[in-house]
């Protein structure tokens, strides 16, 4: 009798708290709180692994489903610390799609790592295509996917699980719009990410000529008929506003992924062994399409000399069964580099089209005509940088000096080359003030404790 009372007991503790706990679900519960943005709407407790959330945030205006795959065991080992995966669906998908559909349960089972499986679209429509949009008014409401995705969700993640939260512990993947999402995330937040996998994916979408055209089409399509709003909406006109489609597309910023542990998967289209009888035409045209942006995207990494993992297995379609093999393929190479992570570059360069910035310590901000221009930081360490932008800029540095050093800054644009003589901040961070362009320049600026820098320190851009 005292065992059914404190069955009842347990049972109404987790209704009141929004939990719906099965009775084959074990061990203690997860509480997940509200953080940074993202509100708590309900939570729901599968079983021992696996928890169904609903969540709102400003960045979205309504709410979205998350679902979270936890490691076997994860109440029992509450010192340990996990790396995660953010794994994303593709078009008109649903944040339970992997488990549903995608086999991610039985995939990860056994494995020491936490898997987030989020919206990138609101209930099943043709999705966000993993960008702020550009228009922010549509009847969908703010539709800022990245923001939700990148500033509050993993923050918010990394406060209500225990992750490790560091680049060498956080992975992202996704299938066909999601593997453009995990690859623009990766190649605009470098800095976040040891590994990005894309399963037959767009990872092109505006350096191509020929594979644009095709992008261009379908995320217009995706605009106009499955999620009703203008289908210039998500990233803009293609023509009027090519920066912001350039400034998401993971080939354009190809050189923004080196370090990291790349993998592609994708076939051409051509029913293949995990096809039925008769395949759907549409699963073939579009594995076509992924296929052409695939191959466009290694090209321009191996162009780069930039490794990746490239998986091209000819017969397959667009469909979920090979998504979930690429998915099992991808796990013992994940973990392996959770275990032997790639070390930091030396020296940081990156490459954005917006006006303020923050990766691997440093930070940008811009003050231009244009709001979204190319601009690149390159070589950047200690002793120097080269900013390519328009306009003038403000470079912040990581904290790699001691507080208050005496620094002695050169500052050369052409011919003009002028010595400022600073002090690094109460953090060890240094702030470089450069003076407005006309046009788009490069400015070489040499950083030293003592001495007369050189004019040439951090000049070889790549």
């Amino acid at each position: 009798m005292r065992t059914r009372v404190l069955a009842l007991t347990l049972t109404l503790t987790a209704t009141s708290a929004g939990l719906a706990m099965p009775a084959h679900a074990a061990g203690r519960a997860v509480r997940f709180t509200d953080s940074g943005g993202v509100h708590v709407v309900n939570v729901r407790r599968i079983d021992d692994r696996q928890y169904a959330l609903r969540v709102s945030t400003a960045a979205l205006g309504r709410a979205v489903d998350v679902r979270v795959l936890l490691p076997t065991g994860y109440d029992r080992r509450p010192g340990a610390r996990f790396p995660v995966l953010y794994l994303f669906h593709g078009t008109s998908g649903r944040a339970s799609d992997w488990v549903a559909r995608g086999d991610a349960e039985r995939t990860t089972a056994g494995r020491p790592l936490i898997t987030v499986m989020p919206d990138g679209g609101f209930d099943g429509n043709g999705g966000g295509w993993y960008t702020d949009w550009a228009d922010p008014r549509t009847r969908l409401g703010p539709s800022r996917w990245e923001t939700f995705h990148v500033t509050q969700l993993i923050p918010w993640i990394d406060r209500n699980l225990r992750t490790v939260s560091r680049r060498e512990g956080r992975a992202v993947a996704g299938l066909s719009q999601g593997g453009f999402g995990a690859m623009s995330y990766a190649a605009r937040h470098p800095a976040l990410f040891v590994s990005a996998a894309s399963f037959s994916g767009a990872p092109d979408i505006a350096y191509d000529p020929v594979v644009s055209v095709g992008a261009t089409g379908i995320v217009s399509y995706v605009a106009a008929f499955d999620n009703g709003v203008n289908p210039d909406a998500i990233f803009g006109s293609r023509l009027a506003n090519a920066a912001g489609w350039r400034g998401h597309d993971p080939a354009t910023l190809a050189p923004n992924l080196r370090g990291m542990r790349l993998a592609l998967h994708t076939a051409t289209g051509l029913p293949g062994p995990l096809d039925p009888p008769v395949p759907d035409p549409a699963a073939i045209g579009i594995e076509a399409l992924a296929h052409a942006s695939t191959a466009s995207f290694h090209r321009r990494l191996e162009a780069l000399e930039i490794p990746s993992h490239y998986d091209d297995y000819v017969l397959g379609t667009h469909t979920f069964p090979y998504w979930a093999r690429d998915l099992r393929q991808h796990m013992g190479p994940l973990m392996r580099t959770f275990a032997a992570p790639p070390r930091p570059p030396a020296k940081t360069s990156y490459r954005s089209v917006d006006p303020t910035w923050t990766q691997w310590g440093w930070t940008v901000s811009l003050k231009r005509p244009k709001a979204q221009e190319f601009s690149a930081l390159t070589n950047a360490s200690a002793t120097g940088f080269a900013l390519r932008a328009a306009g003038a800029a403000t470079v912040t540095t990581p904290a790699s000096y001691r507080p208050g050093a005496r620094l002695v800054i050169g500052v050369t644009r052409g011919r003009t080359h002028k010595v400022i003589r600073t002090a690094a901040g109460p953090t060890g961070r240094l702030t470089v003030t450069l003076p407005p362009a006309r046009g788009t320049a490069t400015t070489l600026v040499s950083i030293s404790r003592s001495g007369r820098p050189s004019a040439a320190a951090g000049a070889r851009a790549r």
